[in-house]
C-alpha cells in the first residue's frame, strides 16, 4: 500500500474540526457543546500524557456530579456481575479477575471440545492485539465502558450485537461462526444482561484495516474532494441572481415550516466528489480522522455483509445471520442506538448528544409537526432506504396540499349551494309526492319531503364542481408521481446513489434446500447454483394464482353477506320501536353494515398476511428481493378487494338492479333487492368511505404507536416485578435498552407502504364521490410522518441502515392505481352521481331546452321528471291512488304501462358518451403532461455529466502528482509527463 505524508499525521486519533471535514459525515454533533461537559458513559483514563480521543455519537452529556453518582453505581454494579461470573457462569470472557484475552477463540463452556475443522475458518487471519491483565483499578474503566457504546477498553466502538441464550443448545455453531468472525478481522466482546441471567450479549467491533478491505470489496463511495463547479454566463447570472434573492429573503420573515441550520448544526454541505474506496488510492481520499471516515451507519453496513457471509457449518449454504437467527443459535442481531434520546439538559443551551437525540428534538417530536423533514439526517442514521421512504411520505403529504384545498373548495361551494339548488328546493317542497313503500311489509308511504336533509347533504358532494375536480385528481395523481422522478432523481444525486447497483443477492436459504440437486450456471457470476426448473415454477404459480383467486372470491362472499344483512336489517329497522330508527331506517341500516363491514376486513386482513406467506413460500422465489415483491403484491391484491369491493358493490350494484314497484327482484325469492334513496345511492357511497377511511386509519395509527408503546411497557414492568431497583435502570448499557425495544417488522417497510398506497386509492379513485378524502389524507399523514418517527426512533430497534434507489414496486402499483382512479371516477359520475341525468334534462327536456344552459332555472320540474309514476292497487296492501320511485318508466294509464321512456334512452347514451369522452380526455391529459414533464432535470443532467468529467480529471492529476511525489521522494529522475 502506497502511503503519504498525509497518511502518516492521520496515525494519531485527532480531534476533528468541523471547518476541516467539511464534506465529511462527522458521527459527531455540538462538538463545542459537547468538549464542555464529559460523559458518564465513557471511561475517564488517567494518563501521564492524556491524547484527546474522537468523540462519539453515542456519548451523552452530564454534569461531573452525575458522574461520580453513576460512577459508583457502576463500580457497584461491576462487583456483582464479578461474582456473578465466579460462581454462575463459566464464561472466560466475564473472568474479570483472570489474565484471558478477551478477544481469544475460548469455548462458551469449559466441558466442550470445539471444532477446529480448518475449512470452516477463513484464512489470514488478523493479528490479535493482547490487552492487559485486569486489574482492580480498571474496574471502574470497564464499567463505565460497558454502560456506552464502546468496549471495555473505552477505545474500541460497537458497531454490532449479537444477542442470544445460554441455554441455547447451538452452541457448537455459535463458536465455529465467531471463531470465522474474528478471523476475517472482527473483534468480539461478551457480556451478560444485568436483567436476564440467560441472556448474553456479543459487541462487535470492525477494525480499520477490515473497514478499509470490505469498503474496497463493496464498491462503498467515499468523498475524496470537495465539489467545484463550472462557471458559463448562465451560473454567474443565476449567482448573481440568487445573491439578491438571499439580500432579499434576508428582509423578510423566516419560513416557519423549515428547519433553522443553527436548530441542525451537524446537517452542513457534504457536497464532495466520490468514487469508490479503494486501498491502493487511499491517497486519494480525505481521511482527517480515522475515526469519523466512516460513518456509523456505513460500520454497521460492512459488518452486517460480513455477517450474512461467515460459515457456521460444512456446506454451501450453511452460513449467515439471518440462519443462525432462524434456527435459534441467535435470539436477535442489530446494530445499536448511538445513545439516549432524551436529555436532561434542553438541547438549544447543550447541544445534541448525538444523532438519534438530534432526529428525536428536531423531527419526531410533536411540536415539529408542520416542520420539514432532515431528510440528509434520517438517510445518515437509517440509512438511504427509509430515507427514501420517509422522502416519499413528505413528498405525498405535501402534494396532498393542494389536492385538499380543491376539494375542500369543492364541498364549500356545495355547502353555500345547498339551499339555493333547484333539486333541494323541489324535494323540499314537495309535500303532495308520495313515494312508494321501499320494503316489503313494514315499510309506510312516505312523502317526498322527508328527503331533504339527504337531498341537501347529496348536493354537498354531487354538484357542479364534481366533474372539475375528478378530472383534477387524475392530473394531480399523474403531476404527483412525474415530479416525484425528478424529486427521487435528485436524492440520489445527493445521497450519490446514481451509480450505485444492486449487489448481487444471495439464494435465499428455502430455494437451495429445495433445489440444492439441480444446478445450471449463473451468467452473471459463471458460478453452478440450484435452479428451479420451469415445469414445477409454472406448477407452483399456478397453484398461487388459484390461492390468490380463492381468497378473492372469499372476500366477495363477506361483501355478499354484509348485502344479505343489509337486506333483513332494513325490514327490522323499519318497525323499530325507537321512532328516531324507524324513521331513519335507511341511515341506521347503511350505518351499522358499514361497521360490520369494517370488522369483517380487519378481520380478513390477519388471515390474509398468514395466506400471502403461505403462496409466496410454496412459489420459492430465489432472491430475498423477488420474495419481498411476491409477497407486496399479494398483500396489496388481497387488502385492496377487501377494503374496496363493498364501495364498488355501492357505487355500481346498489339499486341497479331492484327492478320496479310491483315487479321486484328478489333474493333467493325471499328479501327484496335494496333500493337507493330517493335523493340518490351518492349518500350511501360517501358514507361507506367516510367511516372505513378514518376507522382504518385510527386502528392503523394505534397499531404502529399504541401496540408498541405497550409492548414495551410491559417489559419494563417485567423487569420490575424481578426486583431492579432503580440504579439499575438507569445505569443499563445501551445494547441491553435496545434489546428491551421492539423490533422492526418482519417485512420492513412493506406496511408502511402497503398503508399509504392504499391510502392513495381512497384518495384518488371515488374521489368524485367524496372530495374531502383529500384533506383527511393530509391530516392522517401529518400525524402519520411524526408517528413513524417516534416509532423509529424510540420505540424500534434501530433498523439495518441498507441502500436503495427508489421505492421498488410500489410505484408501478401506484401508477396502476392511477390509471384505475380515471376508470372509477369516469363511472361514479356517469352511473353514482345524478350529474348526466340532470345534463340531459337541462339541454333537452327543460325549460332552458332552446335558450341554453342557465344554471339552476334550467333545473326547474327536474324531480317530477325523474320519478314515474305507479298504481298503489297494485301492491294488493290496501293502498290506493298513485305513488312515486325513482325510474324513467311510462305511467300505468300509457299503451304500454311500466315500459321505459325515450328520456332513459337518452341517459343512458349521454352516460356512455361520458365514459368514452372523460376517458380519453383525462388520459391524453395525462399522457401529454407526463411527456412534458422530464424524469430528471436538465441542469442535474448537465451537472451530472460535467462532474462525472471532472472526476476522470482529478483522479489521473491525483494519480499523477502522486507518483511525481513518490520519484522525488526515491530519488529518481523527475518528469512531467505520465510515467
Amino acid at each position: 500500500m502506497n502511503t503519504s505524508k498525509s497518511e502518516t499525521v492521520k496515525e494519531h486519533p485527532l480531534q476533528p474540526s468541523r471547518r476541516s471535514l467539511p464534506c465529511l459525515a462527522q458521527s459527531q454533533t455540538h462538538p463545542q457543546s459537547l468538549s464542555k461537559h464529559s460523559s458518564f458513559l465513557q471511561p475517564n483514563r488517567v494518563q501521564p500524557q492524556p491524547r484527546p480521543q474522537p468523540l462519539s455519537a453515542g456519548t451523552s452529556t452530564a454534569t461531573v456530579d452525575v458522574v461520580s453518582e453513576r460512577a459508583k453505581v457502576m463500580e457497584t454494579l461491576e462487583n456483582n456481575l464479578i461474582k456473578l461470573s465466579n460462581t454462575e457462569y463459566s464464561d472466560p470472557f466475564l473472568d474479570v479477575g483472570k489474565d484471558k484475552d478477551t478477544y481469544t477463540d475460548d469455548s462458551e463452556h469449559g466441558n466442550y471440545d470445539v471444532r477446529t475443522d480448518q475449512s470452516l475458518l477463513i484464512q489470514n487471519k488478523l493479528a490479535r492485539q493482547k490487552t492487559e491483565p485486569r486489574t482492580k483499578s480498571s474496574l471502574k474503566t470497564d464499567a463505565m465502558a460497558s454502560s456506552g457504546l464502546f468496549f471495555k477498553d473505552g477505545k474500541k466502538r460497537i458497531d454490532y450485537i449479537l444477542v442470544y441464550k445460554k441455554s441455547s443448545l447451538q452452541v457448537e455453531k455459535r463458536s465455529t461462526f465467531e471463531k470465522n468472525l474474528r478471523a476475517e478481522g472482527l473483534m468480539l466482546e461478551r457480556e451478560p444482561a444485568v436483567t436476564n441471567s440467560d441472556i448474553m450479549f456479543v459487541k462487535i467491533h470492525c477494525p480499520w484495516e477490515t473497514l478499509c478491505k470490505y469498503a474496497e470489496r463493496m464498491n462503498i463511495r467515499m468523498p475524496f474532494r470537495k465539489k467545484c463547479y463550472y462557471t458559463d454566463w448562465r451560473s454567474k447570472t443565476m449567482g448573481s441572481l440568487q445573491r439578491n434573492m438571499r439580500e432579499l429573503k434576508s428582509w423578510l420573515p423566516r419560513n416557519p415550516m423549515k428547519l433553522d441550520k443553527e436548530a441542525l448544526p451537524d446537517l452542513e454541505e457534504t457536497d464532495c466528489y466520490t468514487a469508490p474506496f479503494s486501498r491502493a488510492r487511499i491517497h486519494h481520499f480525505t481521511i482527517n480522522n480515522k475515526d469519523s471516515f466512516f460513518s456509523n451507519s456505513t460500520r454497521s453496513r460492512i459488518v452486517h455483509h460480513m455477517l450474512q457471509r461467515t460459515k457456521y457449518e460444512d456446506g454451501k449454504s450453511k452460513m449467515g445471520i439471518n440462519r443462525l437467527l432462524n434456527n435459534g443459535t441467535y435470539e436477535a442481531a442489530f446494530p445499536p442506538h448511538e445513545g439516549s434520546h432524551k436529555s436532561r439538559h434542553p438541547i438549544k443551551t447543550h447541544g445534541a448528544q448525538n444523532h438519534r437525540h438530534l432526529l428525536y428534538e428536531r423531527w419526531a417530536r410533536w411540536g415539529m409537526w408542520y416542520k420539514y423533514q432532515p431528510l440528509d439526517l434520517i438517510r445518515r442514521y437509517f440509512g438511504e432506504k427509509i430515507g427514501l421512504y420517509f422522502a416519499w411520505l413528505g413528498w405525498y403529504t405535501g402534494m396532498l396540499i393542494p389536492a385538499a384545498l380543491v376539494g375542500l373548495f369543492v364541498f364549500l361551494y356545495g355547502l353555500f349551494t345547498m339551499d339555493s339548488s333547484q333539486v333541494s328546493k323541489e324535494i323540499c317542497e314537495a309535500n303532495e309526492t308520495i313515494m312508494c313503500p321501499m320494503c316489503e311489509r313494514n315499510c309506510t308511504l312516505q312523502k317526498l319531503n322527508e328527503s331533504c336533509i339527504y337531498a341537501k347533504v347529496t348536493h354537498l358532494f354531487d354538484n357542479g364542481g364534481t366533474v372539475f375536480f375528478a378530472i383534477f385528481m387524475a392530473i394531480w395523481a399523474t403531476v404527483f408521481l412525474e415530479f416525484w422522478k425528478r424529486r427521487r432523481a435528485v436524492l440520489t444525486y445527493d445521497w450519490d446513489l446514481i451509480d450505485w447497483e444492486d449487489e448481487e443477492e444471495e439464494l435465499r436459504p428455502q430455494f437451495e434446500a429445495k433445489y440444492s440437486q439441480v444446478e445450471r450456471v449463473n451468467p452473471i457470476t459463471g458460478k453452478p447454483e440450484p435452479f428451479q426448473p420451469f415445469p414445477d415454477k409454472l406448477s407452483r404459480l399456478m397453484v398461487s394464482v388459484s390461492g390468490i383467486f380463492f381468497m378473492i372470491s372469499l372476500v366477495l362472499t363477506a361483501v355478499f353477506a354484509v348485502v344479505v344483512y343489509r337486506l333483513v336489517a332494513m325490514e327490522q329497522f323499519a318497525s323499530f320501536k325507537w321512532y328516531f330508527i324507524k324513521k331513519y331506517w335507511q341511515f341506521a341500516t347503511s350505518g351499522t353494515g358499514v361497521c360490520i363491514n369494517f370488522m369483517i376486513i380487519m378481520s380478513l386482513n390477519v388471515v390474509y398476511e398468514k395466506v400471502a406467506y403461505l403462496l409466496t413460500d410454496l412459489e420459492h422465489p430465489r432472491t430475498e428481493s423477488e420474495w419481498e415483491n411476491s409477497f407486496a403484491l399479494k398483500m396489496f391484491l388481497f387488502q385492496f378487494v377487501n377494503l374496496n369491493s363493498s364501495i364498488f358493490y355501492i357505487a355500481f350494484f346498489l339499486g341497479r338492479f331492484a327492478g320496479r314497484p310491483g315487479k321486484y327482484n328478489k333474493l333467493f325469492n325471499r328479501w327484496r333487492l335494496e333500493e337507493c334513496h330517493p335523493s340518490g345511492c351518492l349518500i350511501d357511497l360517501c358514507l361507506q368511505m367516510g367511516v372505513i377511511m378514518v376507522l382504518k386509519q385510527m386502528w392503523n395509527n394505534f397499531m404502529e404507536l399504541g401496540y408498541p408503546l405497550l409492548q414495551n411497557w410491559w417489559s419494563r414492568r417485567k423487569m420490575k416485578r424481578r426486583g431492579q431497583s432503580m440504579e439499575h435502570k438507569i445505569s443499563l448499557p445501551q445494547w441491553e435498552k435496545d434489546w428491551n425495544l421492539q423490533p422492526m417488522n418482519l417485512h420492513g417497510l412493506m406496511d408502511e407502504y402497503l398503508e399509504m398506497v392504499l391510502q392513495f386509492g381512497f384518495t384518488t379513485i371515488f374521489v368524485a364521490a367524496f372530495p374531502l378524502a383529500p384533506l383527511l389524507a393530509l391530516l392522517n399523514n401529518i400525524i402519520e410522518i411524526r408517528l413513524d418517527a417516534y416509532k423509529f426512533v424510540t420505540q424500534w430497534r434501530r433498523p439495518m441502515p441498507a441502500r436503495a434507489t427508489d421505492i421498488g414496486i410500489w410505484y408501478g402499483i401506484l401508477e396502476g392505481i392511477g390509471v384505475l382512479a380515471v376508470i372509477t371516477n369516469a363511472f361514479v359520475i356517469a352511473i353514482t352521481s345524478d350529474y348526466i341525468p340532470r345534463f340531459v334534462y337541462a339541454y333537452k327536456y327543460g325549460p332552458c331546452t332552446d335558450q341554453g344552459y342557465r344554471q339552476e332555472k334550467c333545473l326547474k320540474g327536474y324531480v317530477n321528471s325523474s320519478l314515474s309514476v305507479f298504481d298503489l292497487s297494485e301492491l294488493g296492501m290496501g293502498y290506493s291512488g298513485y305513488c312515486r320511485y325513482r325510474d324513467y318508466r311510462a305511467p300505468p294509464w300509457s299503451s304500454t304501462p311500466y315500459e321505459f321512456t325515450l328520456q332513459f334512452w337518452h341517459v343512458l347514451a349521454a352516460r356512455l358518451a361520458f365514459i368514452i369522452v372523460f376517458e380519453h380526455l383525462v388520459f391524453g391529459i395525462k399522457s401529454f403532461i407526463a411527456y412534458l414533464i422530464p424524469d430528471m432535470p436538465k441542469d442535474l443532467c448537465d451537472r451530472m455529466r460535467r462532474e462525472k468529467y471532472l472526476v476522470q480529471e482529478m483522479m489521473y492529476e491525483a494519480e499523477l502528482e502522486h507518483l511525481q511525489r513518490e520519484r522525488k521522494k526515491n530519488g529518481k529522475q523527475y518528469h512531467h509527463e505520465w510515467p
